[in-house]
């Protein structure tokens, strides 16, 4: 039973990953192609703003990526979930806001890149929501006496609480 959920796990990485490289392509070469032929846009912002998406699309790549044993054709590992929330959930946002940023680019100008600035304004607020969080947290270990109110009830119930 579990090889089977490894096999699907590492049928859906390798369906989601090919998608993902075969998307980032499409979308890349769109805005050569309209760069070169059709209008000029900045190439730099395209550059610096792109290399936080292909960084996040090679460690998907490197954590996701099925293994498998050359001579057996075995599954040696099935790779991470690709579709659990979290960090791989904030890494395939970045993505599609890049990709999205880039196709605002080719319609509206260079000013289309300003889509690209949730990104890191999305990354503060979760910071800081989670630095909040952990001072929520570290204040509940303090020395707090236990102002509890005893449970009232039958016997049955105070057991139970």
């Amino acid at each position: 039973m579990a090889q089977k959920a490894r096999k699907d796990r590492a049928k859906a990485n390798a369906a989601a990953l090919t998608n993902l490289h075969i998307g980032t392509l499409v979308i890349n070469l769109l805005f050569v192609l309209f760069h070169f032929l059709l209008r000029k846009r900045s190439l730099l912002l395209y550059f610096v703003l792109s290399i936080p998406s292909f960084v996040c699309e090679y460690v998907l790549e490197s954590s996701g990526r099925p293994k498998y044993d050359p001579s057996t054709k075995a599954l040696q590992n099935a790779g991470e979930d690709l579709s659990a929330p979290g960090l791989t959930d904030y890494m395939f946002d970045v993505i599609w806001v890049t990709w999205a940023s880039v196709i605002f680019t080719m319609l509206f100008g260079n000013w289309g890149w300003l889509l690209w600035s949730v990104v890191p304004a999305y990354g503060a607020f979760k910071g800081y929501s989670l630095f909040g969080a952990a001072r929520g947290m570290a204040g509940m270990q303090g020395g707090q006496p236990d102002n509890s109110v005893p449970v009232a009830g039958n016997r049955k119930q105070r057991r139970a609480a």
